[in-house]
């Protein structure tokens, strides 16, 4: 059937009110879904509303676990501080395993589902521990009273419920986000358009639910009230769970496609095993298809993807020998000897991601400052306001404000604009383009750091002995630093989401939006690496160091000026990797997406008539 064909059959059933998605997605039952009464922005609103809900009962938790592990437990802060460390970098270990589970065998909804209710078990385990055995005498845990010592059955009652509630959350947050992204049709116009503003809300909906956390939890549970704090993050994952679960007849599927790994493997050992095969002479046209009944590996990956010429040594896993064609007469093609193109392609699409992915570690080294040294930076700043004192960990404020900004200027200001003078076929803003964005301002938020730290010194009391607020330097001079770091975040961190969801095969989106959470992760343990590197060449010969215990006596501005100069060689660096990588083209699509371009421009044109007409 001719692409022609394909769009008439496609405008007729669109008249009767029955027009199906093109992508694929199907409903509950497994049929094909129907364009007006599944998806889109109804089903995006409650997946965005669940997704704030289960942030904000995740770092209902999280934001202050170190204050409850030196209070309640009365561990001290080395102990402390490496406890949380684990259990972040678990919750990203866990992203991975959800990610496995929904593309290879349960599909995102139901992965979903699961993983949340594993989060409600985590979160009420939590608790009821801490009101019933851990918050013993009643009402310790703030500065001033101290809680009494713990058996070791409660505190492997309570470890057992903090690692539930990061395999709870780490297993859905992947999923959450590429589940949203099936809502919308990225191959007709106007969804697809919503697909890509979709993923600012997302990321819009996870730092709103980080603030309420982070300022209304963060200030019941500084005060001692860790029951109360427990308690509304488990109620705030019951509610989004109960609205989730609420959305499943409106939902899109995608059906999950089977273990990606056997398929990469395959396609490696039969590249292996014909590493000898010289390329056929016609090219693509002798490379292997799959079963023409749709029965193949290939037709199980989603929709078929367009041969590359990049890594052509994995094309020889799609070339067809005499070994093969004896097979193929006899209906049993070896998949370990030859793979369809498109399972081909797929691995090739991983390969390419990676140094784009490589880059965005940097980038998460420094956004990883704002939890650790910004916060020891603006606790030696004068924190006083008449007298009120302001928490150096609120000023992330600041963070998420800028995020909720730079959202709504990107949507309705400067992509309009952007769209406005782009030239005919060009792509506009592209995700790439954004990334590179984020670095830039990157650069220049760890430079305004290093600024304000220089000043911070100037105006220090350096023989001071407790060095909280020995700067006369006000704290609201981290403004910027902050600020800046959230613009980069909608330039950086919304592009990652949306480029690797958009970059990935049909089969591995759950994989391609756990990437943007391993960049988090590995910038956490890049940033532990650089400063334990930092610290020990910086203190030879007796030296004080760049970031000694008293901030007074070193240099916490070279520190961040080196951030600097590694995030603008990282720059230099993604920008070649940015100009090698070559998008994923999907067979059927470009057609199609060009006579709907070619519909929109004579829609406009008409509209312009009217205009002009009235």
């Amino acid at each position: 059937m001719s692409c022609l064909e394909i769009y008439n059959k496609d405008t007729m059933k669109k008249k009767e009110g029955e027009e199906e998605t093109r992508d694929g997605t199907v409903d509950y039952y497994g049929r094909p879904s129907i364009r007006s009464n599944s998806g889109q922005w109804v089903a995006g609103i409650v997946i965005l509303l669940n997704q704030g809900l289960a942030t904000l009962a995740f770092f209902g938790v999280g934001v202050n676990l170190v204050l409850f592990l030196t209070r309640v437990l009365q561990q001290n802060n080395a102990d402390a501080a490496n406890n949380v460390s684990k259990w972040t970098g678990t919750v990203y270990i866990f992203s991975l395993v959800g990610a496995f589970l929904s593309d290879s065998y349960w599909g995102r909804y139901k992965t979903c589902a699961i993983f949340q209710v594993i989060f409600v078990i985590g979160l009420s385990s939590l608790s009821l521990s801490s009101y019933m055995f851990l918050i013993r005498p009643r009402g310790c845990g703030d500065e001033v009273t101290p809680c009494g010592s713990h058996s070791m059955m409660e505190i492997t009652m309570f470890y057992f419920s903090i690692y539930l509630i990061a395999l709870g959350y780490g297993g859905y947050q992947p999923n959450i986000a590429t589940l949203g992204a099936d809502q919308f049709d990225e191959e007709h116009p106007k969804e697809g358009y919503s697909k890509i503003a979709f993923f600012s809300y997302f990321y819009l909906a996870l730092n709103l639910g980080s603030l309420f956390s982070n300022t209304i939890l963060g200030y019941f549970e500084d005060e001692g009230m860790w029951a109360l704090g427990f308690w509304a993050s488990t109620g705030s994952a019951i509610i989004g769970l109960i609205l989730f679960l609420v959305g499943t007849p409106r939902y899109r599927y995608f059906q999950p496609t089977g273990n990606p790994l056997s398929r990469f493997c395959q396609v490696l050992v039969a590249a292996t095993k014909k590493s000898s095969v010289e390329a056929p002479l016609r090219g693509r046209e002798e490379m292997y298809d799959g079963d023409s009944q749709g029965k193949n590996a290939s037709e199980n990956t989603g929709r078929r993807i367009v041969h590359t010429d990049e890594f052509k040594f994995l094309d020889k896993a799609a070339y067809i020998t005499a070994r093969d064609l004896d097979d193929k007469k006899q209906d049993a093609v070896n998949p370990w000897r030859l793979c369809p193109v498109t399972q081909v392609e797929e691995v090739k699409c991983i390969l390419r991601l990676m140094p784009i992915w490589l880059c965005t570690i940097i980038y998460s080294v420094v956004f990883t400052q704002m939890a650790s040294l910004f916060v020891e930076q603006g606790a030696a700043m004068n924190t006083s306001v008449s007298d009120f004192k302001i928490p150096p960990a609120s000023m992330s404020s600041f963070d998420i404000l800028s995020v909720a900004l730079f959202i709504f200027l990107y949507r309705r200001v400067l992509e309009p604009v952007a769209n406005r003078f782009k030239k005919n076929g060009s792509k506009g803003i592209t995700e790439l383009h954004r990334m590179g964005i984020g670095l830039v301002i990157a650069v220049i938020a760890m430079i305004a750091a290093g600024i304000v730290e220089c000043y911070r010194l100037k105006y220090a009391d350096k023989s001071c002995t407790h060095c909280d607020g020995s700067s006369s330097l006000s704290i609201f001079w981290q403004a910027p630093q902050y600020s800046l770091i959230g613009a980069s975040e909608v330039f950086m961190y919304v592009g990652q989401l949306e480029f690797f969801n958009a970059q990935t095969p049909d089969g591995l989106k759950s994989f391609g939006s756990a990437l943007c959470m391993m960049s988090m992760s590995m910038g956490n343990f890049v940033s532990s690496l650089l400063v334990t590197m930092v610290v020990k060449i910086s203190t030879e010969d007796h030296m004080p160091g760049w970031i000694p215990r008293n901030l007074n006596k070193g240099h916490l501005d070279r520190f961040y000026f080196l951030l600097a100069a590694l995030t603008s060689i990282d720059l230099v660096v993604y920008i070649a990797c940015a100009k090698w990588y070559k998008p994923i083209k999907l067979e059927g699509k470009d057609e199609m997406q060009d006579m709907s371009d070619d519909d929109d421009d004579t829609e406009s044109e008409e509209e312009r008539e009217k205009d002009s007409k009235v």
